[in-house]
């Protein structure tokens, strides 16, 4: 489904914590957690599941009965894993069952272009029970134009990496340079990662379902919000 390649996305998980994600996570999960706690439901799919964070976060809070995730990403479904929880590396197309509520954190629709965006939400909805929710966050024109562009360079001493991103066109392109150190030698890995800009307007009527929360999210505390929450039911 995505443009993104295994190896792309195996290259985000070994970086995924250079890049602030897990300390801009609580802000953003705080919205999920707040709807969820608002709703009777039994089972949760978690799509692009990453290392179960977000699994281990909402289970925490939550106790639900039945949680699972899934991810393309073989690296992220193995640390989902040895965090206990259900996962699977499998695209939502070829999954079995149907959920209370599923979720798709942390911009994971922006990763999808416009052929794949209506094909997923296809997807969600038959994989949704009668009555079923989806949430999701998107980032928006603000958050790509002023929060995603420019350089970006981190050192971990056993991880050098640097990551080159622009937008144009609704295309959000990003060249992530990995070097992992090796004994004495630096082992060097070069991925390219595409994100696309769409409207909620877009979201929905894809989707087919309705819509019921449209809020806005400010992870950096910048004069505008980056993302949106969106909450929709079939």
């Amino acid at each position: 489904m995505l443009n993104n390649t295994s190896d792309s996305l195996d290259l985000y998980a070994k970086v995924e914590d250079l890049l602030g994600v897990k300390e801009a996570a609580p802000s953003l999960y705080a919205h999920y957690l707040l709807f969820l706690n608002s709703q009777d439901f039994d089972t949760l799919l978690d799509v692009g599941c990453g290392s179960g964070d977000f699994l281990r976060q909402m289970q925490g809070a939550l106790d639900i009965p039945t949680v699972k995730g899934i991810d393309l990403s073989p690296l992220m479904v193995a640390q989902t894993l040895e965090q206990g929880y259900d996962a699977e590396c499998v695209d939502i197309c070829a999954l079995n069952g149907s959920y209370d509520v599923i979720t798709a954190v942390f911009d994971m629709l922006n990763y999808l272009n416009k052929e794949q965006l209506a094909n997923f939400l296809s997807c969600v909805k038959e994989h949704l029970n009668e009555g079923g929710i989806f949430l999701c966050d998107i980032n928006t024109l603000f958050g790509f134009e002023n929060v995603a562009v420019g350089s970006f360079i981190v050192d971990d001493d056993e991880r050098f990496l640097t990551v080159d991103s622009d937008f144009e066109n609704g295309e959000y392109i990003s060249e992530f340079t990995l070097f992992e150190k090796e004994g004495v030698c630096f082992k060097k890995s070069q991925e390219t990662i595409k994100q696309y800009y769409h409207t909620v307007d877009e979201i929905v009527k894809l989707s087919g379902l309705e819509l019921l929360v449209n809020d806005e999210v400010n992870l950096y505390g910048l004069e505008d919000s980056d993302k949106r929450f969106l909450g929709l039911k079939k």
